[in-house]
C-alpha cells in the first residue's frame, strides 16, 4: 500500500483532517543562552534567545513579553526567539527576574 492511498473523506464522518506532527526539539541543559548575530541580516544585529524548554504557544508569549520590555520587534523561529537590536542586558535581566538561568553566549 503506497502513501498515495490516504483517506480524505468518509461518507459516515465527512472530511477527515490529518493530524499535524509536533516538531521534536532536543531538550536543553536548563541554561538559557542569549547571543548576538548579524550574519545574513545586512549588518543589522539581533539577539537570539535559545534554550527555553517550553512549547511554541508559551514561547510566543515569552517573545511578546520580551518585545514589550525591549521596546522593539522580534519573532519566533525554529524554537528560538529573535529580538531586534542589541538588547542582551535587558533580556538577561528580565529572564533572570522570571527565574531562568541565563548566559551571554558568543561575541
Amino acid at each position: 500500500m503506497s502513501d498515495n492511498n490516504r483517506l480524505v473523506f468518509s461518507t459516515e464522518t465527512g472530511r477527515i483532517k490529518e493530524e499535524k506532527e509536533q516538531p521534536v526539539r532536543p531538550k536543553g541543559d536548563g541554561i538559557v543562552r542569549i547571543q548576538r548575530e548579524t550574519k545574513g541580516r545586512k549588518g543589522k544585529g539581533v539577539c537570539i534567545v535559545s534554550g527555553l524548554d517550553v512549547e511554541d504557544p508559551q514561547l510566543k508569549l515569552i517573545a511578546a513579553e520580551l518585545k514589550k520590555v525591549c521596546g522593539c520587534g522580534g519573532a519566533v523561529k525554529d524554537g528560538k526567539i529573535e529580538i531586534q537590536g542589541d538588547k542582551r542586558d535587558v533580556i538577561k535581566a528580565h529572564l533572570e527576574k522570571k527565574g531562568h538561568t541565563v548566559k551571554l553566549a558568543g561575541g
